[in-house]
Parts: structure tokens; C-alpha cells; sequence
């Protein structure tokens, strides 16, 4: 039987501006906009809607994205789209748990605002970094960074063709040589504070899980997948342990893409600014089906498109 999945972007997708109908249109979605901005104890509208200097940055990006995102997903639903299984890429994993019932919206956000804190603090800045490597196949990245001294591992499998890899600068220069010598068509450094989803931050992964402990978790009412499997999860017993995890290991996003068109989702919904998971799923496998939703026309457009 034919499935619908919610998936959710990562870092990287928030823009000025982002979810400002959202809030003019739904009172729901205002109410999640008014409650993050009244938990973080700042203004979660000036943050998203307007241009600054801070949207940014990770300790306040995280929050502003999975405000954002879940704000979104409560119109959609209000708007008759639900899903069957969800998934986030990275930070938009604690979307596809709220979204799942797993968490309430405003603790995921308060949570992620300590994620977005730890991981920018816990390796100094300028000492680590990430590298998109393009055109060279995981497998062979895999057997190539086993070769190299100082710990470079892959941060984010985002589809064929396209993945990142983590560590302390110094290494992970000398990797991206490699990479190229490999026949990587191209690599390039990005423009990020620190060395994600790498071993350096399971100190980070730590501290969360204290946090995590102010949290109340709920039965999930459907299955999210995990970026650290890349498999469904029902039991929400697992989940502090995963997000846990989930800071210093891998993101595997191709593999979560490809379990869930396994397990019969053949609908893509990504929720959030952007298509960047659309344009991953393109090389991930073109016979499925992709919508967004990243403006509120965008929900009777897809309910539509999907009649």
C-alpha cells in the first residue's frame, strides 16, 4: 500500500523571511512562532522573518529552523495532510519526531537551541570543519579516508554523488587532496563553525542527553526514521539514545531514503524552506514522487496534486 512521508531539511535551509505567511495566515503556526520566542526568552519573528545576523548562526539557527518547519507542518496538517512515516535530515530529525507525536513542538525547539549551543561550543572555531566531496562514490571515500591519519569521517551521505566529510581542519585539507586524487570531480570546504557529526562532538552528544532528561517523550503515532540507522523507529524508548548518538555519528540520508521507498512510501513531502531534499531524491531515485511545502500556498497546491 502506497505511503506518505513528511521529510524535513537540515541546516543550511533557513533564508530570512522564512515562514512569516505561515504566521500571518494560521493561528496555529502563530502560536508556535509566539511559544519558541516566549520559551528561548528571544524574538522568534525578528529572527526568521527579518534580516540579521544571527539566523546564521548554529546556537540560534537550529531553533529558528525547527520553529519554522513544525510551524508548517501543524498548517498542513490543519490543511488535511498527514503522514504515514517521517524522516529529517540531521537537524530536521527532531521535526520528524515532533512531527511523529514523539516530543511537543516547543521541547523539541527548546532542545534543539541546547544542540545548536553544544555543537558550536564544543570543538573552539577554526579548529574543525566539513568538505563536500562531489562526484565519488561512498564506498570508495569509505576505503580512502581509512588510509589517512587523523580521523576524517563521513558527516552526511546525502545522495550519490554528494558526500561530506568531517574532522579537524589540518586533516581533513589533506583529505579533500585525496579526494581529489581519487577522482572526486570536485571538493569543496564549507562554510560551517565546526566538525559535524564527526567523534569529536560525542562530549556534545553527552551533554545533550542531560538535556534531553528535562524532556518529556511521548508514544510515537507513527514511525520516524533515524539518520543513525537509517531505519524506522516505533518505539520512542530508542530516541534518546539515537539523538544521543545521533551528534557524532553519520548522517545516513540516502540510505533513510532509500529504506523508506522499501518499506512503500512512494510520497515525499519536504517541509521546510527549500528543495534541497527534493533535489537529493532526484539522484536518490526519480520514480517517487516529491512536494514541498515552504509557502502557504504550497499546502492546497500539494493536497491537491495529491486527489
Amino acid at each position: 500500500m502506497a505511503k506518505t512521508a513528511f521529510i524535513y531539511p537540515g541546516q543550511g535551509a533557513q533564508k530570512a523571511g522564512m515562514g512569516a505567511d505561515f504566521y500571518e495566515k494560521s493561528e496555529t503556526a502563530r502560536a508556535i512562532f509566539d511559544g519558541a520566542g516566549k520559551r528561548l526568552g528571544f524574538d522568534m519573528k525578528e529572527l526568521c522573518f527579518e534580516e540579521n545576523d544571527r539566523l546564521d548562526l548554529t546556537e540560534y539557527t537550529q531553533a529558528a529552523l525547527v520553529t519554522t518547519c513544525l510551524a508548517m507542518t501543524r498548517a498542513a496538517n490543519e490543511g488535511g495532510l498527514r503522514p504515514d512515516m517521517t524522516a529529517g535530515l540531521s537537524l530536521g530529525e527532531y521535526c520528524a519526531i515532533a512531527a511523529a507525536g514523539g516530543m511537543d513542538d516547543l521541547d523539541a525547539i527548546r532542545l534543539v537551541r541546547k544542540r545548536g549551543i553544544l555543537m558550536q561550543n564544543t570543538v573552539p572555531a577554526g579548529e574543525g570543519g566539513m568538505c563536500a566531496v562531489m562526484g565519488l562514490k561512498a564506498e570508495k571515500i569509505e576505503e580512502e579516508l581509512k588510509k589517512l591519519p587523523g580521523g576524517v569521517t563521513i558527516a552526511n551521505y546525502n545522495c550519490p554523488g554528494q558526500i561530506v566529510i568531517t574532522g579537524r581542519r589540518e586533516a581533513l585539507e589533506a583529505a579533500s587532496v585525496k579526494m581529489k586524487e581519487a577522482g572526486a570531480k570536485r571538493v569543496m570546504m564549507l562554510n560551517v563553525s565546526g566538525p559535524f557529526h564527526s567523534p569529536l562532538l560525542v562530549s556534545a552528544g553527552e551533554e545533550l542527553a542531560k538535556e534531553m532528561e528535562t524532556v518529556s517523550f511521548h508514544a510515537l503515532k507513527i514511525p520516524y526514521v533515524t539518520n543513525v540507522t537509517a531505519e524506522k523507529v516505533e518505539d520512542i524508548a530508542q530516541t534518546k539514545a539515537l539523538l544521543k548518538d545521533q551528534v557524532s555519528s553519520s548522517v545516513r540520508w540516502m540510505q533513510s531514503m532509500d529504506y523508506m521507498i522499501r518499506e512503500g512510501v512512494d510520497t515525499f513531502i519536504e517541509v521546510g524552506p527549500g528543495k534541497t531534499l527534493a533535489g537529493f531524491m532526484k539522484k536518490i531515485n526519480r520514480d517517487v514522487k516529491v512536494y514541498n511545502i515552504s509557502s502557504w500556498e504550497d499546502i492546497e497546491k500539494t493536497r491537491n496534486q495529491l486527489c
